[in-house]
């Protein structure tokens, strides 16, 4: 326990030190972290990011910052979006940025190149012809290039998760209040079909009260995290290597989020977590390292539990579990779940399904009638062209063009820095609570009361 405690503070970028003036996230000096480990609230708002409408961008100028299968895939994908222009490319590896370069040729897009060291994006960065950059890096550089990136003028758009620690969350809001920048977090579940859909019928009343969601990222991944060709420097191995919690909840958490208006009229006030044993990694890593030394420093490690589940409870008393297993020998599954007062969805592996009663799943018939009449306007207008230019169905595609037409037409963003500093923070939390014996810890509030008054984006 007392080596889990460390390791927690060693994560989570926590620091006694940090505790100087206003309440900050961090331990007292010798405190005890079986304790709160964070206050909810830091400081005052400087500014509320929710709801806010930048001015216009008649043409968004974009840089992209690592160009690895994700940033790769952003690029071309980007071109069938009216008003975009890239500007800029940069990965560490001068191979990729060719290759992305290729994707453009052909249109009238020239972009800079960047590439050669780890501190080129920089550069990127300060340009000052850049309008929204676009980071596609590994995780433990998400926070730092977002927030040198708001700091020098631009909006951004990052990849899951937008930070690791509860710092870096803060970090994040307070450089987006500060500047006054949008920071969104590349949250695609949040726009696939029929999680619109089923945002779309909570806000027109069909389930009557949300009592409950559930989403789970479960993705059998585990023996390419030992790839050092898929995975490069074997980053995402090491995040299993020495953390044990939910470490990818974004994308079970987002649509749930936001069909119950969290941050916007209903907060999270607490969360409890527990984890399973790891039975795989290990053995796979020793089973490795037996015919290849450079995966003997995997043999002592301490691996992530196969699966972790995590609870959630909100202001106004709604739950939600979300479930996270990528190293067992599972059929992929992003279940999402809504219950309400009035009616159930349910989306797996399977079809969709819709409920209006305990008696059993509406017919296909009737779920045709449902679609028809809660499909979102800009879904109908674009959703055919989303499915032909791809990114996991469509929705990586629905997530960049309603971002463009937010920026573009001076709209408030779908997602605000508060959410992605909330979602993301469900991994420091959960490992906090699973080494602490899966006690109940309270989640910050991001918005510092501003939930209160905040009202939901305006999908329509």
């Amino acid at each position: 326990m007392k080596n889990n405690r460390r390791d927690f503070i060693k994560y989570t970028g926590i620091a006694a030190t940090a505790l100087v003036g206003a309440a900050l996230p961090g331990l007292a000096v010798g405190g005890d972290t079986s304790n709160k480990p964070f206050n909810t609230i830091k400081g005052s708002q400087r500014f509320n990011m929710c709801g806010y409408a930048a001015p216009k961008i008649d043409k968004v100028r974009i840089g992209y910052i690592g160009l690895g299968s994700r940033g790769s895939e952003a690029v071309p994908r980007i071109l069938n979006i009216e008003g975009v222009e890239v500007r800029a490319l940069c990965d560490i590896k001068p191979k990729q940025v060719e290759l992305a370069k290729e994707t453009l040729k052909g249109t009238p897009n020239n972009p800079a190149l960047y590439s050669g060291n780890d501190t080129e994006w920089k550069k990127l960065c300060e340009r000052s012809d850049i309008d929204l950059v676009y980071i596609c890096t590994p995780w433990n550089s998400h926070t730092q290039m977002a927030v040198y990136a708001m700091e020098h003028g631009k909006h951004v758009a990052v990849e899951v998760p937008a930070a690791q620690t509860i710092e870096e969350c803060w970090q994040l809001v307070e450089t987006s209040e500060k500047t006054r920048l949008h920071c969104v977090m590349l949250e695609n579940e949040c726009y696939d079909f029929f999680e619109l859909l089923t945002l779309n019928m909570a806000r027109q009343g069909f389930f009557g009260e949300i009592i409950h969601g559930e989403g789970a990222y479960i993705h059998s991944i585990g023996r390419s995290l030992f790839d050092p060709v898929q995975r490069p420097g074997l980053w995402r191995l090491d995040e299993n290597a020495h953390r044990n919690g939910n470490l990818y909840p974004t994308h079970g958490l987002g649509p749930i989020c936001q069909i119950m208006n969290i941050n916007c009229g209903d907060k999270m006030d607490s969360l409890t977590s527990v984890s399973s044993n790891d039975f795989t990694l290990h053995d796979i890593a020793v089973e490795l390292a037996a015919k290849d030394t450079m995966y003997s420093k995997y043999v002592d490690k301490h691996f992530r539990g196969n699966m972790n589940t995590s609870i959630m409870r909100t202001t106004k008393g709604r739950t939600i579990m979300l479930q996270h297993d990528t190293s067992s020998p599972r059929p992929k599954s992003s279940r999402f779940l809504i219950s309400g007062t009035k009616a159930t969805i349910q989306c797996d592996a399977g079809p969709a399904r819709i409920s209006t009663s305990h008696e059993g799943w509406v017919s296909p018939e009737v779920f045709a009638e449902i679609e028809a009449k809660y499909t979102l306007p800009f879904v109908s207008k674009v959703g055919e062209l989303a499915k032909k230019v791809g990114g996991h169905g469509g929705m990586d595609f629905l997530t960049d063009w309603r971002l463009i037409d937010c920026l573009r037409n001076g709209l408030p963003v779908d997602h605000a820095v508060y959410d992605a500093a909330l979602w993301s923070s469900i991994a420091p939390l959960s490992e906090w609570s699973v080494a602490n014996g899966s006690k109940p810890i309270e989640v910050p509030d991001f918005t510092r009361g501003a939930w209160q008054s905040n009202k939901p984006f305006n999908i329509s």
